[in-house]
């Protein structure tokens, strides 16, 4: 099969009607985080527990078309003694791997951040292939303020995702580009707006000079809402401020948008996307890409015990299945009782 064929296929899968993207790749230091939160201690032993009861919830594949994985899930086995990617697969699920090292400071850029590991990618990425992974997500951030982001953040974030995207599809793995504008702060829906814009113009500018080619490539954007400090708007407002900016900056070659849910709850992540998909047909396929909006009511359900598996697995079922009806605009809150 060729490099294209590969990579054609890999993104047909991913963006089929009515599934989305699973981000289970959070990396020791978040998954600690939300561990904690329900009383569990993040060991090896425990991630492995965890992510192998959701990843292995019967039906999970009719609405997930593919899940992120953290390099320590790549290369472990299920309870059942199965390779992770290998029980994905038999679902009919495709297995990712998120590949970049974190986010730190930019040099001269006070408030601003890069993302970092970019050295030794291609390597990195041959091993992840060897052991089953078909697509990869890299993160990077954009602070929202009245100054921030600057022009450099803009420049340099955008430049490291393109050079990412292209080593991945060189080497026949579909790129998940995600440039998160970040809901902290006090923003407005409008500034919120405006630097989205600034931010996927300059991205896509960087993708077309790196020469990445569009139509297998998917977007992780963030939706355009307003800060978490700041008054929230209605699903209504940010599925029209969402769309109206997608539509000038976003080629029509690029075939699936899969949303972050980047703070919302998961309920608001489900009611925003719903509210994104019942504006009409849209050039590329409106869909999801969720860590915590798909997870954190498994999470509370299977609380360290192996015995809740089953709750867990139901949970986690019941997010997947209301975010499927979103993709299609008919979702409604009554569906979640």
């Amino acid at each position: 099969m060729s490099i294209q064929d590969e990579l054609s296929a890999t993104t047909q899968k991913l963006i089929q009607p009515g599934q989305g993207i699973l981000a289970a790749d959070e990396s020791h230091p978040t998954i600690a985080k939300r561990f904690a939160s329900v009383g569990v201690d993040s060991t090896e032993e425990k991630r492995r527990e965890y992510r192998s009861l959701i990843l292995s919830a019967p039906g999970l594949g009719e609405f997930i078309s593919g899940v992120i994985l953290f390099e320590e899930t790549l290369n472990q086995q299920s309870l059942d003694n199965l390779p992770i990617p290998k029980m994905l697969e038999a679902q009919g699920i495709v297995p990712g791997i998120k590949v970049d090292k974190g986010k730190q400071p930019l040099t001269n850029a006070p408030g601003d951040e890069i993302t970092v590991g970019l050295d030794g990618l291609e390597d990195r990425l041959e091993i992840y292939k060897n052991a089953g992974a078909r697509f990869a997500k890299w993160r990077n951030v954009f602070h929202i303020s009245d100054t921030l982001p600057s022009r450099q953040a803009v420049e340099a974030n955008a430049e490291v995702l393109a050079r990412y995207a292209a080593i991945c599809q060189s080497i026949g793995i579909v790129p998940i580009v995600e440039p998160e504008v970040l809901i902290d702060g006090d923003h407005s829906l409008a500034r919120s707006a405006e630097v989205s814009e600034v931010v996927l113009r300059e991205v896509f500018n960087a993708l077309a000079r790196h020469r990445v080619q569009f139509e297998y490539m998917i977007l992780k954007p963030s939706m355009v809402t307003p800060g978490k400090d700041s008054p929230k708007a209605s699903p209504e407002e940010v599925a029209e401020a969402t769309v109206s900016i997608f539509r000038r900056v976003v080629p029509a070659a690029v075939p699936g948008i899969n949303f972050l849910s980047g703070g919302q709850t998961p309920e608001e992540a489900t009611l925003n996307l719903n509210a994104i998909n019942s504006l009409g047909t849209q050039p590329w396929e409106l869909s999801f890409s969720y860590g915590r909006a798909l997870q954190e009511p498994a999470q509370k359900a299977w609380a360290g015990e192996l015995d809740n598996g089953p709750a867990a697995q139901e949970a986690i079922l019941k997010r997947a299945r209301l975010n499927g009806a979103a993709r299609s605009g008919s979702y409604s809150p009554d569906m979640e009782h």
